[in-house]
């Protein structure tokens, strides 16, 4: 087999494609690192013509991953690659294993961690798509202390990321702790 540029396979098709093929090679992808988790950047919406936006989350033993929030025009989809994360959906906690798929529809308010004395390595796409790699870095640097997290709470709408309360999530984290 030849080793040809992905767009190709398209071009011989004959099909219209909505945006060219995306490839993320791991050594060249960008990374965004705090305390707790490194965020490898895979696909933004700016490559898909809207249609996803990809990130992969390695979450160290113990890691917080997001507080409660929710997403008003994406639906954000989980695969776990290995370990366990714990996750709120709505009112019910439950935690994800290697190979379990997890699809949040919009308007649903969810959080995630890493499962009690675990890891979790964690494909995340939001599908639309829209520019959410701004959001990360972002909270990349809120998180080791180089923003304000007033910034978070001020990019809501921008990023479609609503965060709200949540005395389950509160309850599991406190028992955790």
């Amino acid at each position: 087999m030849k080793n040809s540029d992905p767009a190709d396979a398209v071009a011989d098709s004959g099909a219209a494609a909505p945006f060219r093929p995306v490839l993320t090679r791991h050594a060249e992808a960008e990374t965004c690192a705090d305390p707790s988790s490194v965020m490898t950047l895979l696909a933004d919406s700016d490559a898909t013509a809207d249609g996803f936006t990809a990130y992969r989350s390695t979450f160290a033993e113990g890691a917080v991953g997001a507080p409660a929030h929710f997403h008003t025009r994406a639906t954000e989809l989980f695969f776990v690659i290995s370990g366990s994360l714990r996750v709120l959906v709505g009112e019910e906690v439950t935690v994800l294993e290697a190979g379990d798929f997890l699809a949040v529809p919009p308007h649903t308010p969810h959080a995630f961690a890493a499962a009690p004395g675990c890891e979790a390595d964690v494909l995340f796409v939001f599908t639309p798509g829209m520019g959410r790699f701004d959001y990360l870095r972002l909270l990349g640097r809120v998180m080791r202390g180089e923003a304000d997290g007033k910034e978070i709470a001020a990019s809501a709408e921008r990023f479609d990321n609503h965060y709200v309360d949540s005395p389950v999530w509160r309850s599991v984290l406190d028992a955790s702790e």
